[in-house]
């Protein structure tokens, strides 16, 4: 319950604070003054739409019948996603608000969406757990055609902005991959479930590793099942035996999952692994919705997802809302101080003033001409780095091939790769297992990749910062000579002077990492992140699997057929296909590299080119947005005259009302 209210107060705040934007926005708008503050009222509209139609968005992932429905039905109070003994979940699923229970499918082609009743959805797009696993062992997708479904449901949590993300199971295969990852930085947390009774498996462990692990995403764990353990005792009453039994477990979950509830250097561990009983809970909350489970396992995650979601995460989002309405403010003060002793000065005076400045706008010019070349500077550096760090990188994974490729070696029997009516199994199981080390070994490398962006990002926003220190030394010069004095912004209005543009740079980095403090105007631009992470889809690994033409047949499967079926002669066997694989796989990387070169190049250039393209035209309209100011107020003083008095009057009433509006926004937050 307290989840629920906090998240309907949370909903009605960012409402209100959207309307505070707009507040300002139309003030601004119904002044009718010639105000060049077109930049800032875009961000203040993106900002409050974003508000409006901003959720909140869990991105649920685990394997297959680990509980993941179970777990979202005892979430959401009402058995809404399939969560039988034997159906699974064969559609990466969004769960949103819609005034009727509906299923949307969308697909990848043309087609148009279609809409289904629940139950007609469950019957079509739900298989049975056999069914499930043998499309993994298949590599292949249930529904290939399918994009992804959403169920629309009235359900009082997703009328409060949360939006659920359902994927239908771990599975270290491209198309699955793809599924889930594009959602991942779009997420403000991961809900990661596992089975009490089945302990951190290697596929599990491995998805850890290689795609969620450091990268800055909260990840809580749901040890589902957790009531099951009771079940395995000879004595179901005998307590010490149980407390034993769970101390055991626990004890494995410790030591696999706490380093990766490390963040900032504190252990969260106790904050982020919940054990739970989510039959058990789904099972009271459809008898009795109003069940108190505060003193349950599930209990004490929706707590903590609840100061996560309505505190944390909304902190974050309120702390961009008031950057821009501050920033605005900002800007129509410091306009507004100008403006008003310019009005009273003669028009022959106002001409020298204004012919004094352009050396000063010539500096400013240039300092957007140095901003972008470095830009362009740190993203030729960095594409060559990561396009020779992915060559280099590429060409030794022969080095360690043999020991990395040990643990994914298929389970099927070796000695059956020599029956005939096996072959094709073994064959199929051997792709899967190397296609599962590429996915890993190139997920791996996509870390890398990342961790060097953010440092040549960081430097950027370093570089952001004396730029706009001097960026605003300008300015204060351009106002002396103009009105004889640098304008002083209220205190109370900004924590710096440095100019909107150098902010939504400097903030661009912080967003991008997660880092509450320093985020900045970046919530109305975008994330690099968002680009890089599909980087696994646009590359894609056709290119290495094709090198099991030359290992997987002929004249390799002669080779070894006529080794015989003994238990040495199919170790000798096993030596033989892997050497011919290493030589093959080898053989074929050069050329490989190769061929990924020019997009790699393509992938890192474009996360620079986004970032110069928003960063410049920023500049350029600020610059641009100071001349049109002098400009206009020239045409005034000599068509007006006898009007200044009226336009200053106009001018000091709607800088009382912006004020006053953003005097409400940031009351309103600092109550939450």
């Amino acid at each position: 319950m307290n989840l629920m209210q906090n998240l309907s107060r949370l909903y009605q705040t960012r409402l209100q604070i959207g309307d505070r934007l707009n507040k300002i926005t139309d003030a601004i708008d119904q002044s009718n003054l010639e105000l060049p503050l077109e930049r800032e009222l875009q961000d203040l509209k993106t900002t409050a739409d974003n508000l409006r139609s901003g959720v909140f968005r869990l991105l649920v992932l685990g394997d297959l019948k680990r509980g993941k429905s179970t777990f979202l039905n005892a979430l959401l109070g009402e058995q809404i996603l399939p969560s039988d003994v034997n159906p699974c979940t064969a559609l990466l699923t969004i769960l949103r608000y819609g005034t009727e229970p509906k299923a949307i499918v969308y697909f990848q082609d043309d087609r148009s969406p279609e809409h289904l009743d629940l139950k007609t959805f469950k019957q079509q797009y739900t298989i049975d757990a056999d069914e499930a696993k043998q499309l993994q062992q298949n590599n292949t997708l249930a529904f290939p055609e399918v994009k992804h479904a959403v169920i629309e449901y009235p359900l009082a949590m997703l009328a409060q902005g949360v939006e659920i993300i359902d994927s239908p199971g771990l599975n270290d295969t491209e198309a699955r991959n793809q599924l889930s990852l594009e959602y991942v930085y779009s997420c403000q947390a991961v809900l990661f479930v596992m089975r009490a009774m089945q302990p951190v498996t290697m596929d599990e462990r491995r998805y850890l590793e290689n795609y969620l692990q450091d990268r800055g995403l909260a990840i809580f764990f749901l040890l589902s099942g957790w009531d099951e353990i009771r079940k395995g005792l000879v004595d179901l009453d005998n307590q010490v035996e149980l407390e034993a039994a769970e101390n055991k477990i626990r004890q494995v979950f410790d030591s696999n999952l706490r380093q990766y509830c490390q963040v900032a250097g504190q252990d969260l561990y106790q904050q982020r692994v919940f054990e739970i009983s989510a039959l058990n809970t789904l099972r009271q909350k459809l008898k009795h919705p109003d069940v108190d489970l505060s003193e349950t396992g599930f209990g004490q995650f929706t707590q903590t997802l609840d100061r996560f979601l309505t505190t944390e995460r909304a902190a974050t989002e309120f702390k961009q809302a008031q950057l821009v309405a501050r920033q605005t403010c900002d800007r129509l003060q410091e306009l507004v101080s100008r403006r008003i002793p310019l009005l009273k000065s003669d028009i022959a005076s106002l001409k020298a003033k204004i012919a004094s400045v352009k050396p000063e706008f010539a500096q400013l010019q240039n300092i957007k001409h140095s901003f972008s070349a470095e830009i362009m500077t740190v993203r030729d550096r960095q594409t060559r780095s990561l396009v020779n760090s992915f060559e280099n990188y590429v060409l030794k994974l022969g080095d360690t091939f043999e020991t990395d490729f040990a643990s994914y070696q298929p389970s099927l029997e070796f000695i059956d790769f020599l029956r005939p009516d096996k072959r094709e199994e073994f064959n199929r199981d051997f792709k899967q297992a190397f296609e599962r080390y590429l996915l890993d070994k190139l997920a791996r490398w996509e870390l890398i990749a990342e961790k060097e962006l953010e440092l040549a990002f960081l430097q950027l926003a370093d570089s952001a910062a004396t730029q706009g220190a001097n960026y605003r030394q300008l300015i204060n010069r351009i106002d002396e000579k103009l009105i004889g004095d640098r304008i002083l912004i209220d205190s109370h209005n900004s924590e710096d002077d440095s100019p909107g543009w150098a902010k939504w740079a400097m903030g661009f980095f912080s967003l991008a990492t997660g880092n509450v403090a320093g985020v900045a105007l970046a919530a109305v631009g975008f994330n690099w992140k968002n680009i890089l992470v599909n980087w696994l889809a646009v590359i894609g690994i056709s290119s290495f699997l094709i090198i099991f033409t030359g290992i997987i047949i002929n004249p390799i499967g002669i080779a070894l057929t006529s080794l015989g079926v003994g238990a040495i002669q199919a170790d000798r066997a096993r030596q033989e296909l892997l050497k011919a694989t290493k030589a093959e796989f080898v053989k074929n990387l050069p050329t490989i590299a190769q061929k990924q070169q020019s997009t790699i190049k393509e992938i890192i250039e474009d996360c620079f080119n986004n970032y110069h393209r928003q960063v410049i035209q920023r500049i350029e309209a600020d610059i641009a947005a100071r001349q049109a100011e002098l400009d206009t107020l020239l045409v005034e003083q000599e068509n007006q005259g006898e009007q200044r008095q009226t336009e200053i009057q106009q001018l000091q009433n709607l800088l009382s009302k912006v004020s006053s509006a953003y005097t409400e926004l940031e009351s309103l937050i600092d109550r939450q």
